[in-house]
């Protein structure tokens, strides 16, 4: 049951072609960013979509498949976990960053 406490789950379109960045001794690390929407109909009964962008952070031999695999526009399914960091900006701003971080990568949608 712990493993429930910090668990996401999310299908959606990638909003961005993966950024990899280089770690040490080899590693990989990408960042993507995934859309999810919602639809719902308002009082009048007019239909509104929804778009939710979520940042996520990938490590490892996943990251490699994500490098590999992945494209602008993709529909994926991602399960991970709600991380919160900050970090002072070049102007020396506290700045605030919600990411998942990616533990499963499922590749939706045809093969191209």
């Amino acid at each position: 049951m712990n493993n429930l406490r910090n668990r996401v789950q999310l299908i959606g379109n990638l909003g961005t072609t993966p950024e990899v960045i280089d770690l040490k001794e080899g590693k990989k690390l990408v960042k993507l960013t995934l859309a999810t929407n919602d639809t719902y109909k308002n009082k009048k009964g007019e239909t509104i979509k929804e778009t939710q962008w979520h940042n996520l952070t990938v490590f490892g031999n996943l990251a490699e498949i994500a490098e590999q695999h992945l494209e602008k526009g993709k529909e994926i399914c991602i399960e991970g976990k709600l991380n919160n960091r900050t970090y002072d900006d070049k102007d020396g701003n506290k700045r605030y960053v919600t990411e998942i971080i990616v533990q499963e990568l499922l590749m939706l949608g045809k093969k191209q």
